[in-house]
Order: C-alpha cells, then structure tokens, then sequence
C-alpha cells in the first residue's frame, strides 16, 4: 500500500511470504508471479536458505524505511504535542487549581509527555508489528532448507491477487497488513 503521507516513506506497506520445498518450484512460480503481475525483481524475489543476507530481500526498501522512520516519530512527536496542549486547556478550562495556579509547568509537563508518548508511538509505527509473523514464517521456512517467494505489493488491489495466486501455488503463505 503506497503511501506519500506524512507518517510513511516505503512504497510497499505489506509484505506476503509463500514457502516452497523446492528451488526449482519457488523460481517457476516467482518467474511466473513477476510476469502476471508486472513486477520488478525487487518487488518479488526468491529467498533460499544459502543467501548470506535474506534480510535484505526481505525488506528491499532500505532507504523507505528510514524514511517511515523519520516521518513517523515527527509527525508523531507533533500530534502529542498538540495533544498535550489541548489537554492544558480542557484542564485550564475546568479551573483546576493545580493547573490555574501553575499553568506554564503543567503545560510544559503535559507537552512533554505528549512528544515522549508520540516519539513512542512513532517507533512502534517503525517497527512494523504487523509483519513479525511473516519475518518469523520466512526464517523458521529457511532454518528448515526450504523456499521461500517474498511479494511486497504497492497496493490493496495487487496484495489481494498476489496472495490469491500465491495461496493457489503454496500452502504455507502468510501476508502483512
């Protein structure tokens, strides 16, 4: 899922691993996915258990993730900011006396805290939860000498028809948000 948004800079948001026995099969179907799909090498590789680096195959977008990395924690770190400071002044608002007696300190705290809980929340965005389960099913194929096919779709369409033709090639295939 492409996204120029002010959190992400990779060009592929999801990623879809299929585990094949075989060399041979794996480079049949990825040849085959490739051409169907109009994809480059780098969008769809195979990963075999040989290669010195699978993590590089596995995430080709060195660069966009250093950018989802940058953007992430700024935009983020931003909205806790804001987020603090409409909490100072639903606080002020209400009359608090902790608040109206000091407002310059529980603003500086509560802005603060909300660019801490924000640089948190833009790491987490960073770190990409939501893919451990393929990362953990494309090691653990690898570990045991078996193949694997690695698709990082660009958007909902592809990601959707990709891992249709990649579950009618292979029973073990696990995909991304």
């Amino acid at each position: 899922m492409k996204t120029d948004g002010p959190v992400f800079g990779e060009s592929s948001l999801s990623k879809l691993a299929a585990v094949f026995d075989t060399r041979e099969r794996a480079d049949v179907v990825a040849a085959r996915l490739r051409q169907q799909f109009n994809l480059g090498a780098a969008q769809l590789q195979v990963i075999s258990p040989e290669d010195p680096h699978p993590g590089r195959k596995m995430e080709p977008e060195s660069r966009g993730i250093r950018q989802t990395a940058i953007k992430a924690h700024i935009t983020f770190a931003i909205l806790g900011v804001v987020a603090g400071l409409v909490i100072f002044l639903i606080l002020r608002g209400m009359q608090i006396a902790a608040v109206t007696s000091s407002p310059l300190a529980v603003a500086g705290v509560l802005v603060f805290f909300g660019a801490v809980f924000g640089l948190f929340a833009g790491g987490l965005i960073t770190l990409r939860p939501d893919q451990d389960h393929v990362v953990l099913k494309v090691r653990e194929a690898l570990d045991n000498g078996r193949f694997v096919i690695v698709a990082n779709p660009v958007d909902r369409e592809q990601r959707t028809r990709l891992a249709e033709a990649l579950r009618g090639e292979s029973s073990d295939v696990a995909g991304s948000l």
